[in-house]
């Protein structure tokens, strides 16, 4: 129990510490127009100035999402400008952590609607079965003589060795697709979420920290990185693969609630996206 105490006590302080630090940063732009200036020039409207600066906090309300229900924005900071238009703003006060976490059939099918897009049978069947969603994946690790088979009965999916072995195709299509999809992830995860509207997608994410845990000041526009990011994930070398590293941070299995299947969980990397500048 002491455990996980703890652990709810953690996710409760990260949470109440990110709003102390959108309330500092977006206090701190609104009064200094050098810092406006900054994120202006970052996006390229140094033509335009800001009439106001707003935060989400912990007044953030949900927003539209692409299956007509509510959603989280990516977006925790904007400002509005002199041409109407709002400029937004994704804050992240630590160098790395959780950026996205989603259930494996809404990831699958709220890409498809952000992008317009058809994921492929067998690229769907890899994600299944290496997140674990797939009906059959207790049968594949009883009939796999793979070394990690207590793990994967525990968490109800297939590490990456084991779906070499069981079916090598669906082990590279996974990754393939994964790069040939690059910059749509990465704009799922850090720009548009499965919000609805453009209106509400961050266009800048700004790594700062104001209430002394890390000391960096970074903006980068994110449609830039997209532009920029290698193809190059790959397989974790760990427990025979359980992350797929991407070349801004990384993606796992996850189940916060011990729920069974669990869900996706994409992980931000301030040092990955640092050296894509």
């Amino acid at each position: 129990m002491a455990t996980q105490r703890n652990r709810s006590e953690g996710w409760k302080h990260a949470k109440i510490s990110g709003h102390n630090n959108e309330e500092l940063i977006a206090e701190l732009t609104k009064n200094n127009k050098d810092i406006q200036q900054k994120l202006l020039q970052t996006a390229g409207l140094s033509d335009m100035s800001v009439i106001d600066v707003g935060y989400g906090g912990l007044n953030e309300k949900d927003i539209a999402s692409v299956f007509g229900d509510k959603t989280k924005s990516k977006t925790d900071m904007w400002l509005e400008l002199s041409n109407g238009q709002r400029l937004n703003i994704s804050l992240k006060k630590d160098e790395g952590g959780q950026v996205f976490l989603i259930g494996i059939d809404r990831f699958i099918e709220g890409f498809e609607i952000q992008y317009n897009s058809t994921i492929p049978q067998n690229v769907k069947r890899a994600i299944t079965l290496f997140f674990g969603s797939a009906s059959d994946v207790l049968s594949i690790v009883n009939s796999v003589a793979g070394n990690y088979k207590g793990y994967e009965l525990r968490k109800h999916r297939i590490v990456a060795e084991t779906l070499k072995q069981y079916n090598e195709d669906l082990y590279n299509v996974l990754l393939n697709w994964i790069n040939n999809n690059m910059s749509e992830i990465f704009d799922f995860c850090f720009s548009r979420g499965l919000a609805a509207n453009k209106e509400d997608w961050a266009q800048i994410l700004w790594y700062k920290n104001m209430v002394g845990e890390n000391e960096f000041d970074s903006m980068f526009y994110l449609p830039n990185i997209e532009r920029i990011l290698p193809r190059n994930a790959e397989y974790g070398n760990r427990g025979g693969g359980t992350t797929i590293q991407l070349p801004f941070g990384f993606v796992q299995w996850h189940s916060p609630r011990k729920i069974i299947p669990g869900n996706i969980q994409f992980h931000h990397s301030y040092q990955k996206i640092a050296l894509l500048k």
